[in-house]
C-alpha cells in the first residue's frame, strides 16, 4: 500500500508544571534549587533583592549554559516603596579590541545570527568573543541598593552550591553535549565538562551524581568575604586578568574598573488600565511598545483569546521586526538556544525584581578560565563584522540585545513581573503571557500551559500546533506558518515566568512548562 509516514511527534505526552501560591515572597527560576536558594534569603529576612542576587549567583552553578559570572544582563525593580527603575548591565566591548582582528572568510554564518563568517570563528567562541562581565556589576548594585542582609549570607546558598557542584543528570548531558564540539577545543572547559572526550552521563539507574566546575567554588566564597567589587579591582580580578593576557584577550584592568551597572528610570506606558514598566536600555523595550500600540485595539473579550487576535498579533509582531531590524540588519540572536535566564522575585513588602541574564551563546564563549571558574559569554557576536553595518563591531561599544523583563502596576501598585530566555522569542513570550494574566484574567499556571505562537523576523510565524486549525488557518491568511510542538528540545518556544501579586495580597507563580528544572517556590 501507499503510505505516508505522518509528522514525527517529539513528545507523545501532556507535561504539566506546578505553579506556586503564597501570602509572602516568591522566587521564579529556570532551576529550582537556584530558587529554592532564593527562598532560602528570603526566609532570613532579606529583601528580594537579596533573593534575586543569591538566585542568580546559584544559577551560575545550576545552570553554567545561561548564564554566570562572566555574563552581563538588565533588571527591574519597583514596588515595596522603590521606583521603577532599570539596572542596564548590559554588554559592552573591550576599549581595546582590535576590529581588524575579526578578517571575514567571504561566507556566510548562519549560527544565531545571519552574519558574514570570521575567521576561525573568533567572534563566536574563544577569548577574542569576551565583552566585558558586567553580571557582577549588576548584582553588586542591586544589592547595594535594595539589599537588607551581608552579601556573605547572600551568597551562602550560591557557595554551597558550587562545593556541591553541577547536577549530573540527562538534561545536563543534554545541554553539555550541544555544546561539546567547541568545548573539546579550550582545555579546561574539556576538563570539566568532558570527562575521557565525552559529555557527562548519569548512572543508568539511582540517583545523579554531581561534579565540581573548577574554581568556581572558591571565586564565589572569595566575592561573598571580600565583597564584589573584588571581582574588578581585587584577588578575583587579578586571576581574571591573568588568564584574559595568557589566551589572548583584549579585556584589560581599565575595562574591569570602569564596568559599572547604569541604573535608569524605567520606561513606562500605559496598557489598558494598567502602568508598565519596561527596560530602560539596547532592549527589545521599543518593539514591546510598538505591539503595544497595535494591540490596543485587539478584541479581548474572551476568556483565552481567539483566532483573529491571534492573527492580529502576528501582523503586529511582523510589523514591529520589519521596524526592529530595518535599522540595524539581522543585529540580534534569533533561536532559543541563544543563552539566557530570566529570573522573577518578589517579597513581603511587595518588591518585585525581574531579571534577565546571559552569556549570550550556549556556553557562551564556551571559555572557562582555569584560575577562577568563571565561564567567559561570547559578546562579541551580537556585533556584525562588516565595518560599514551599523552595529560593526567596534572598542568599548554597547549592541542592541532582545532582553525584555517587564512589572506591570495597577492602581499605582506593582502586581505582576515577568521576563524569559530564548533570544528574538522573549518579547513575543512576554507580551503573550502578560496578556494571558492581565488581560484575559488567566491565572498565572493556566497562562503558562496556554499555547503561544512567535513572531521573530517580518515574515512568517511558528505556531503551537495546540492553537488549533480555526488559528492556524486565520494566521495561514497573512503569512507562512511552521507547526511545531512546545517541547524540550528542539525549544521552538521562549521560556517565560511570571509572578502575579492578587488583590488580596496572594502571590502566584510559574515558570515554563516545558523547562525541566525550573520552579516557582513560595516562601
Amino acid at each position: 500500500m501507499a503510505w505516508t509516514p505522518p509528522p514525527h511527534v517529539t513528545q507523545h505526552w501532556q507535561v504539566t508544571k506546578p505553579g506556586a501560591t503564597g501570602r509572602r515572597g516568591m522566587v521564579a527560576s529556570q532551576a529550582r534549587d537556584a530558587a529554592e536558594a532564593g527562598i532560602a534569603i528570603l526566609e532570613e529576612g532579606g529583601s528580594a533583592a537579596d533573593a534575586a542576587v543569591a538566585t542568580a549567583f546559584a544559577l551560575a552553578v545550576v545552570e553554567p549554559w545561561n548564564s554566570g559570572l562572566g555574563g552581563i544582563g538588565f533588571a527591574q525593580i519597583a514596588g515595596g516603596g522603590v521606583a521603577p527603575t532599570t539596572l542596564d548591565f548590559g554588554p559592552v566591548s573591550p576599549h581595546a579590541l582590535d576590529p581588524s582582528a575579526f578578517p571575514m572568510t567571504g561566507k556566510m554564518k548562519d549560527d544565531l545570527f545571519t552574519w558574514p563568517e570570521v575567521f576561525e570563528d573568533r567572534n563566536v567562541h574563544g577569548p577574542l568573543s569576551f565583552a566585558i562581565p558586567s553580571a557582577v556589576a549588576g548584582y553588586a548594585e542591586l544589592h547595594r541598593r535594595h539589599g537588607k542582609l551581608p552579601l556573605s549570607v547572600v551568597l551562602a546558598p550560591a557557595v554551597a552550591l558550587a562545593k556541591r557542584g553541577l547536577p549530573q543528570d540527562w538534561f545536563t548531558t543534554l545541554k553539555v553535549a550541544n555544546s561539546a564540539s567547541v568545548l573539546r577545543m579550550y582545555a579546561e572547559s574539556a576538563r570539566i565538562y568532558l570527562p575521557n572526550g565525552l559529555p557527562p552521563v548519569p548512572p543508568y539507574q539511582g540517583a545523579p551524581g554531581f561534579f565540581r566546575q573548577g574554581r568556581l567554588a572558591e571565586t564565589i566564597e572569595r566575592l561573598a568575604h571580600a565583597g564584589l567589587a573584588d571581582f574588578y579591582e581585587g584577588e578575583v580580578a587579578g586571576e581574571l586578568l591573568a588568564d584574559f593576557r595568557e589566551m589572548g584577550s583584549p579585556i584589560n584592568a581599565a575595562d574591569l574598573m570602569g564596568c559599572k551597572a547604569l541604573a535608569r528610570p524605567a520606561l513606562e506606558a500605559e496598557w489598558r488600565g494598567k502602568r508598565l514598566f519596561l527596560a530602560n536600555g539596547l532592549t527589545a523595550a521599543p518593539t514591546l511598545l510598538r505591539v503595544l500600540e497595535g494591540m490596543r485595539d485587539a478584541d479581548f473579550s474572551g476568556p483565552a483569546p481567539s483566532a483573529a487576535w491571534y492573527a492580529q498579533l502576528a501582523r503586529v509582531m511582523r510589523a514591529a521586526y520589519a521596524e526592529r531590524l530595518a535599522g540595524l540588519g539581522d543585529a540580534e540572536p534569533k533561536a532559543a538556544e541563544s543563552c539566557t535566564t530570566h529570573l522573577t522575585v518578589c517579597d513581603k513588602d511587595g518588591m518585585m525584581v525581574a531579571m534577565t541574564t546571559t552569556l549570550l551563546s550556549s556556553m557562551g564563549s564556551r571559555v572557562v578560565l582555569p584560575r577562577s571558574g568563571v565561564l567567559m559569554n561570547n559578546g562579541i557576536m551580537w556585533f556584525d563584522p562588516r565595518p560599514e553595518a551599523k552595529n560593526a563591531l567596534a572598542p568599548g561599544k554597547r549592541p542592541l540585545t532582545n532582553m525584555c523583563p517587564v512589572i506591570a502596576a495597577e492602581a499605582g501598585v506593582p502586581n505582576i513581573a515577568a521576563g524569559a530566555s530564548g533570544g528574538r522569542r522573549i518579547m513575543a513570550a512576554v507580551f503573550q503571557m502578560l496578556s494571558y494574566v492581565a488581560d484575559f484574567g488567566m491565572a498565572p499556571e493556566a497562562a503558562a500551559h496556554h499555547p503561544r505562537l512567535d513572531v521573530s523576523a517580518p515574515d512568517g510565524v511558528t505556531a503551537d500546533r495546540r492553537l488549533g486549525a480555526e488559528t492556524i488557518a486565520a494566521l495561514a491568511k497573512d503569512a507562512a506558518v511552521t507547526e511545531v510542538e512546545h517541547a524540550v528540545m528542539p525549544v521552538n518556544f521562549a521560556c517565560p515566568n511570571l509572578i502575579r501579586i492578587a488583590p488580596d495580597g496572594t502571590r502566584q507563580g510559574i515558570t515554563d512548562a516545558m523547562s525541566p528544572w525550573s520552579a516557582a517556590l513560595a516562601q
